[in-house]
């Protein structure tokens, strides 16, 4: 029998755990055995008694390391040289931001899984789409606490005190958190405008009721994800919205580029022009000056956050999502509770870093002889 570990996150601030009891209810149907690491799910406001009731074993960390096949995270472990070889370890990797760690789990005999890796779209993998649930959580979370940020009201009211106007939100980038985002300040009663470098977007944006800002258009790659804007373009693009920001009270950022460079969409000069009491919450680093789980003020009153890691703000709901992601990629591996390596199958091939020793993801095969 196969058993399927859960190591506790060490990464600063990570509050989500890879499996929930309710996911090892369902690892368990399997066939599989579940073993987590004690306090594991704490954070996330899981304990290990209702692990222990859902049929799962709660041990320490040695022995998760020691007597799991397989190995599920949410993010990176600080301690990867404890992976043996002929482990799988299952997680948001990151190897296109971070390729290091992918070259040691190589050297080291493991096979590493990233489902930050997923094609969007291919239809079946949608179940193990970690990236768009965590996306959903994040941008929710964004537009709470812009609201909690902003020194006003987010809807109109009318009071006998008078009618206070709505808040003007403009969010940048329309992707899965972005178009969260939009909806959130909408039912918060925000008046709000989205803009996307992506022309089919445009549909996604006023789907949510928002008003469609209109500047450069861009293209998608064929995964689904906005692509890099250089050169001419980039340039144009920021000066049409250093232009546009500062007529918004509140700027949600969400425009990221995966295994390359977030562009820059708010700008110092942006920020100095912006209103007294503004506020600008930049989930995909695209804020001149932000720095990450760092909130600042500008010498000209404009609230600055840095929330790269937002979903791990809102544990219960991310980890649920995300443990739902995983159970079904298992599922996918492992059929009859017994692994299986399909190197035909086209989503594995998506997903697969490294295997028999080897870093085997084309991308990073790319990037090693790049810097080799």
């Amino acid at each position: 029998m196969t058993t399927v570990g859960v190591l506790r996150e060490t990464a600063g601030r990570e509050r989500r755990v890879a499996l929930t009891p309710d996911g090892v209810a369902l690892l368990r149907r399997g066939n599989l055995r579940v073993l987590v690491e004690a306090g594991a799910g704490r954070p996330a406001w899981f304990d290990d008694q209702a692990y222990a009731e859902a049929g799962a074993e709660v041990g320490s960390r040695q022995q998760v390391y020691d007597e799991s096949g397989v190995l599920l995270v949410v993010r990176p472990p600080d301690d990867l040289a404890a992976l043996a070889a002929g482990r799988i370890l299952i997680g948001l990797l990151d190897p296109l931001g971070d390729p290091a760690p992918a070259e040691m789990l190589a050297a080291q005999g493991v096979t590493a899984i990233s489902l930050d890796l997923l094609p969007r779209t291919l239809s079946r993998a949608q179940p193990m789409d970690a990236l768009t649930s965590q996306a959903n959580v994040a941008g929710y979370k964004s537009a709470l606490l812009a609201a909690e940020a902003y020194g006003g009201f987010f809807p109109m009211l009318v009071t006998a005190a008078g009618t206070t106007r709505p808040a003007q939100v403009l969010v940048l980038g329309a992707g899965v958190a972005g178009l969260q985002a939009l909806a959130t300040a909408r039912r918060l009663g925000a008046l709000v405008t989205g803009y996307d470098v992506r022309e089919a977007a445009r549909a996604d944006i006023a789907s949510t009721g928002a008003a469609v800002l209109e500047l450069a258009s861009g293209q998608q790659t064929a995964d689904g994800y906005a692509r890099e804007l250089a050169g001419e373009a980039a340039t144009r693009q920021l000066a049409a919205l250093t232009e546009a920001v500062p007529r918004f009270d509140v700027v949600i950022t969400t425009a990221k580029v995966p295994g390359g460079r977030s562009p820059l969409l708010v700008s110092q000069e942006a920020l100095a022009v912006m209103r007294p009491g503004s506020v600008v919450i930049d989930l995909g680093g695209n804020v001149a000056g932000a720095t990450a789980d760092t909130r600042t003020i500008t010498d000209h009153g404009v609230t600055v956050i840095g929330a790269p890691n937002l979903a791990s703000t809102v544990p219960v709901a991310a980890s649920t999502a995300y443990a739902r992601n995983v159970v079904a990629l298992v599922q996918n591996l492992m059929p009859e509770g017994i692994l299986s390596l399909d190197g035909t199958d086209e989503l594995l091939a998506a997903v697969l870093v490294t295997h028999g020793g080897e870093v085997v993801h084309p991308r990073l095969r790319d990037y090693q002889k790049e810097t080799r």
